[in-house]
């Protein structure tokens, strides 16, 4: 029998089940613990006797759901919290919502008792989401059978939403749901949550189970044993005083457990059904007993016959933790084994054991601003649908009335709201005009009064408003009527009748419908300038550059009227703009001559507001810095609503169409790629350190490096970019913004962006140019892996070859691939205070591309199993942590 099977059925009675738990009789401090007991009548609470632990009623964090109890004959020895439930057999995503510290690591647990509440004796299944992602599927094995599912998180925001989903084979309940904090220094992976696998005490003498308040993190801790071990113990206390990290309860780390061969390894396994889920391991040890001076004891662990950690000296009466630092993955079985070190006279020793594996729970939300304004929406209103959980995510189960727009780069967006014949009454609220990228709203058919407020004349993407059939009075704002005047917009407003269309009220018309293009002659002014400047910098000294300089915009900027195209000129420089280069969220970039040099010109959509405030940023850092390795500006368009400014032309396109092997890629060399990946390094050491203040670009991703016809690389897509203040703050506060797998965690997590945030995401491109996959990999319909994550699997088993772009067909030098890696690896680590500068990482670059450039010259070719040492899995003790 494995571990894993073995430590799941005691698990699940680790949860609710009394009598073999055991009972500490001192309290603990509860405090951030969040202990909800799923169906207990409103405003109730008490204090679980066996456990200490303070429940409340979930009532305030659910506004769904029937309170239910569990059949008598299921309720002895059960812990108070698994008599109630609560049942959700209306809609089909049902959600809570609890507020957490931000900042905060999370242990989230729920747990699931049928007990048989609805007499059907039917064992439902279901799934469990966190927020708008996949956490796990409950399934009920038997009306006395507990089931729970736990999760190890970090919230993102100050709350986090757990949603039971209908899937179509029973009805979803819920007994408890329980958040503990945990430390941050605990439990870390760069990418990802830890969801529990088994947590076990594997030296027990009693068979008992632990929980709080033998656990101050309130872990549930079965038992496990093997016909191959004997018990230690001791009446001492392991641990007399706090532990630092971990804190393994000094109840089980009192018992250990020891191979009754002195000579035999302690053994374990570990079963997979999918050979790409990643596990993380730790195992917790402390010394039972007083060594004398000629006795010692000292211990291997390896996982499948590879090292682990070497020479484990576990400490008297104090526990000591190892674990892995990168997830354990590839196989379908794994065999750990903990076996006697030379000159050890004493067998080794396991005290307990958690093994967890990674899920990835970072899909984003739904654009923050949109959520509150939603939420406020259904407040004012008292809207009855099930709209719980996230508005937009995931895609099946977006909120009734709304449609959303989706992209990779940005968390989505909501652009319908239809609330028509939805009982609404009162006034249109304010809390709308927050749904910035609104393109249709239907509020027909309600009682709605009072005036229709300007500010919906704000919603600048807005094509189609229905206020029909309401009782509105007064008139329609100047804006819309303007816009319905033009075409632009779709405006009804019939059977209001006490509403007009004009101000002063006149005769009302009872259908008003028509659309208008939006004012930009800010931008086109902001445009002129951009180019006139770029043109007069662009001759100046490129380095040390002074952003903040005053600059003349008179006429005199202008370097030659030549630069200022028409309308008709573009659309000739385009050829009627027969070729498009590519799409975004600005509008569509097409390919053009002027004279003989081609351009690519990037046309605004006058419909885009995120292209509008990427130009405005786009313009502000082209008007100010030059170098070799960026893209240039060459001139630009203003004409009425044609926006359209004018780039260097960039022949071989971007990196990312040669790496995805689209059709027509050319083949990148190895040489090839360490000279595109010192080019944008050098680009963005500019940026950072030859610009004051310095400037962050905020989304450095392998499409955004675009390739000339010798392959030099240029940074292009300056719309994220950031500059740093003057006052000598370390970073800038910003909501988190670029793409997903680019992005940096610690930015996404604190929102403080310093250049180091780029480092990150470089360190994405140069494993994409090492490896030639992408950055985050599907490993099935629920599980992702994040490319650094990849990358440390293969190199655990010390073959970096494994890890290269099979493309290259061994055409490398292989101290310089593993010079490469040791580079990427460093910049995409967790912390940025880990990761090198930009200037450091160009010194670097360099010393690789001579290493490659010295093999092709004297065309020698390496021995690669003489060129590297064997790496191990990477793993760490709580005392002492490895270098990475």
């Amino acid at each position: 029998m494995t571990i894993k099977e073995t430590m799941l059925r005691h698990f699940h009675f680790a949860v609710l089940v009394v009598y073999s738990l055991v009972i500490v009789a001192h309290s603990q401090d509860q405090s951030g613990f969040i202990s909800l007991d799923c169906g207990l009548p409103e405003n109730s609470s008490y204090t679980e006797p066996t456990t200490e632990i303070n429940y409340i009623s979930d009532a305030a964090y659910i506004n769904s759901g029937l309170s239910k109890s569990i059949s008598p004959q299921y309720k002895n020895n059960i812990q108070q919290q698994g008599i109630n439930l609560r049942s959700f057999p209306d809609g089909i995503r049902n959600c809570y919502t609890v507020n957490t510290k931000k900042g905060t690591k999370y242990l989230i647990r729920a747990t699931f008792l049928y007990g048989n509440y609805d007499a059907k004796n039917e064992m439902p299944e279901f799934d469990i989401h966190l927020g708008a992602n996949f956490w796990d599927t409950v399934k009920i094995e038997g009306a006395s059978i507990p089931a729970s599912t736990e999760v190890i998180h970090f919230p993102l925001r100050n709350y986090v939403r757990v949603c039971l989903v209908n899937t179509g084979s029973g009805t979803p309940f819920i007994s408890a749901l329980e958040l503990r904090p945990l430390k941050n220094t605990t439990y870390v992976v760069e990418f990802g949550s830890l969801a529990l696998v088994n947590r076990v005490d594997v030296g027990s003498t009693t068979n008992r189970l632990y929980r709080y308040p033998a656990d101050v993190f309130d872990r549930t801790w079965g038992y496990y044993g093997d016909e191959k071990w004997t018990a230690l113990t001791t009446s001492l206390t392991v641990d007399q005083s706090s532990h630092i990290d971990f804190q393994p309860p000094p109840a089980i780390m009192s018992t250990a457990a020891t191979p009754i061969n002195a000579s035999a390894p302690l053994e374990f396994e570990l079963e997979s059904k999918i050979a790409s889920i990643g596990f993380y391991l730790y195992l917790h040890f402390a010394e039972l007993q007083q060594l004398k001076p000629n006795e010692s004891r000292a211990f291997d662990v390896k996982e499948n016959g590879r090292n682990l950690y070497k020479h484990v000296v576990p400490d008297y009466l104090t526990s000591n933790t190892i674990y892995s630092t990168a997830p354990i993955t590839g196989e379908l079985n794994y065999t750990i084994s903990i076996s006697k070190a030379e000159n050890s006279t004493l067998p080794p020793i396991l005290n307990a054991v958690e093994v967890y594996r990674l899920v990835d729970l970072s899909l984003p939300e739904t654009d923050q601003d949109d959520v509150g304004a939603m939420m406020n929406i259904k407040s004012t209103y008292g809207v009855k649908r099930n709209w719980d959980g996230d508005p937009c995510l995931p895609v099946n189960y977006t909120w009734a009335g709304l449609n959303c727009s989706f992209d990779d780069s940005n968390p989505p967006r909501i652009t319908s709201l239809n609330l028509s014949s939805s009982g609404l009454t009162g006034e249109i609220s304010t809390y709308i005009s927050d749904l910035t990228m609104l393109e249709s709203l239907d509020l027909s058919n309600n009682t709605l009064t009072g005036p229709v407020p300007s500010s919906l004349s704000q919603l600048s993407n807005l094509r189609v408003l229905n206020l029909g059939r309401n009782k509105l009075t007064g008139s329609v704002p100047e804006g819309l009527t303007e816009r319905s005047k033009d075409g632009s917009l779709s405006l009804s407003v019939e059977e209001n009748q006490d509403l007009c269309e004009s101000s002063p009220c006149r005769k009302k018309k009872t259908n008003i419908v028509v659309p208008i293009a939006a004012s930009l002659g800010g931008l086109v002014i902001l445009l002129a300038i951009a180019a006139a400047l770029l043109l007069g910098l662009k001759n100046k000294k490129k380095q040390g550059v002074n952003v903040n300089a005053d600059t003349n915009f008179g006429n005199d900027s202008f370097e030659s009227k030549k630069r200022q195209f028409t309308y008709s000129e573009v659309v000739k420089i385009t050829n009627n703009f027969e070729r498009i280069l590519g799409k975004g969220g600005f509008g569509t970039v097409y390919h053009g001559f002027i004279d003989d040099i081609q351009v690519a010109v990037k046309m605004l959509s006058s419909s885009s507001v995120q292209g509008f405030q990427q130009f405005q940023a786009e313009v502000k850092l082209l008007m100010r810095v030059y170098h070799g390795n960026l893209t240039s500006l060459v001139g630009y368009c203003n004409e009425g609503t044609n926006l359209a400014l004018i780039y260097e032309y960039m022949a071989n396109g971007s990196l990312d169409s040669h790496l995805s092997g689209n059709i027509g890629a050319k083949l990148l060399s190895w040489e090839g790629r360490l000279q595109i990946a010192l080019d944008a390094a050098q680009g963005l050491e500019y940026l950072h350190s030859g610009c004051k203040p310095p400037i962050v670009h905020r989304d450095v991703k392998t499409a955004n490096i675009l390739l000339t016809e010798n392959f030099q690389a240029k940074l292009a897509d300056f719309g994220l970019s950031k500059f740093f203040p003057t006052d000598g703050g370390s970073h800038v506060s910003t909501m988190a913004a670029g793409t997903p797998g680019y992005l940096d965690p610690e930015y996404y997590l604190t929102s403080r962006l310093i250049e180091k945030s780029d480092v990150y995401s470089f360190g994405v491109v140069l494993l994409e140019l090492i490896t030639g996959r992408p950055p985050i990999s599907r490993l099935h319909e629920n599980e992702r892996i994040h490319i650094s994550q990849w990358a440390g699997f293969m190199l655990a088993n010390g073959d970096v070859k494994s890890i290269v772009d099979p493309k290259l067909q061994g055409d490398f030098e292989i101290n310089s691939v593993w010079k490469a890696v040791e580079i990427a690896m460093a910049c995409v680590a967790s912390t940025a205070t880990r990761r090198p500068n930009m200037s450091q990482v160009v010194i670097e670059l360099k010393e690789c591309l001579a290493s490659e450039i010295a093999r092709k010259n004297q065309s020698r070719v390496t021995d690669s199993t003489d060129s590297y040492e064997m790496l191990s899995l990477s793993v760490t003790t709580e005392l002492s942590p490895l270098a990475r």
